[in-house]
């Protein structure tokens, strides 16, 4: 399992959807934001996900729902920004929507050992 030392500080701009798997499993607690550059609601959200990957024991992966359309379809991702909280491997919440820092916090809290 991670400490916080081993959480990035910023978010994770996912590049190779291989990676995606590895990432999730070497974290106790991820945030995964599908997101889109055009869409204005994924671009309000980019300072709360900025601060929970800053403030948060989360590890914070950003995946661009245009780049990496086969894993946005794995985890049927209909609407953006959808946020998926994964906590030990498994995912254990989808939020859909823009929603506020607060609630992300909560939602990455919830899960945190």
């Amino acid at each position: 399992m991670s400490s916080p030392e081993s959480v990035p500080a910023e978010p994770i701009q996912l590049s190779d959807p291989d990676d995606f798997d590895d990432v999730v499993a070497d974290h106790d607690v991820v945030l995964v934001d599908f997101h889109a550059d055009w869409c204005g609601p994924c671009q309000m959200m980019e300072p709360a996900v900025e601060a929970i990957a800053a403030d948060t024991d989360a590890a914070v992966v950003k995946v661009d729902v245009d780049v990496h359309q086969s894993l946005a379809a794995e985890y049927d991702v209909q609407s953006i920004p959808t946020l998926l909280v994964f906590a030990g491997g498994e995912l254990a919440d989808r939020m859909v929507g823009a929603q506020s820092e607060d609630a992300l916090t909560d939602a990455v809290s919830e899960r945190a050992a």
